[in-house]
């Protein structure tokens, strides 16, 4: 067989394996959309997406609703971020998940009753002030101040968890407990703290990534 006719034999073995495989998940589970809000098809016993969902929506009317926070004159400025958020937890999970899905929807609903401070973006901030300072580059079309905004709250919090494994069955129970809490950055008080809890049992456990 020439060289030309074992390459042409080649490559239509190829296509016809890639058309073979080419369709929508082969093999597989068909994917599915779902509201994050709601339980969706693969469930453990640590937090997941709906849970994050109904924890931020808590935590928002709880902090709203509290005088010491929400209902300052003038508004308060926060700061709401991972850097004092710990996972002490049995399951691995990227704390900034929960920490942003509360910021972003605080700051939806507090409508100006509460301004946010970004402590992640200092360095940021810094080189364009001194971009605006040094003349390379002109004030732009707000006012400078003479230092960026110091904050009055910032939020801290934990994950932890509790559980038990019944080897013989195969079984697992995990107690799941996230605590918020608003310090005053001035006095150390604790203006405000929320809790949000569960627990769930299930015969194997999932890989949270």
């Amino acid at each position: 067989m020439s060289v030309k006719l074992m390459l042409a034999v080649g490559l239509a073995a190829l296509s016809v394996t890639a058309c073979a495989s080419g369709g929508p998940n082969p093999g597989g589970v068909q994917t599915v959309q779902f509201d994050p809000g709601t339980k969706g098809p693969v469930q453990g016993v640590g937090i997941e997406g709906q849970d994050i969902v109904a924890m931020a929506d808590q935590m928002v009317r709880d902090m709203l609703a509290n005088p010491l926070i929400a209902g300052q004159q003038p508004s308060p400025r926060v700061i709401l971020d991972a850097e004092y958020f710990r996972n002490e937890s049995a399951q691995r999970i990227n704390t900034n998940i929960i920490v942003d899905n509360l910021r972003v929807n605080l700051q939806r609903a507090a409508n100006g009753r509460l301004r946010f401070v970004s402590r992640e973006s200092m360095d940021m901030v810094a080189g364009e002030r001194d971009l605006k300072r040094d003349g390379v580059t002109d004030q732009g079309t707000l006012a400078m101040t003479r230092n960026q905004l110091g904050a009055d709250y910032r939020l801290r919090g934990r994950i932890t968890s509790s559980e038990q494994i019944k080897t013989s069955q195969g079984l697992i129970q995990r107690y799941n407990q996230v605590i918020f809490e608003m310090i005053d950055l001035e006095t150390s008080e604790i203006v405000w703290t929320g809790l949000y809890n569960f627990a769930r049992a299930g015969a194997d456990d999932l890989i949270y990534r």
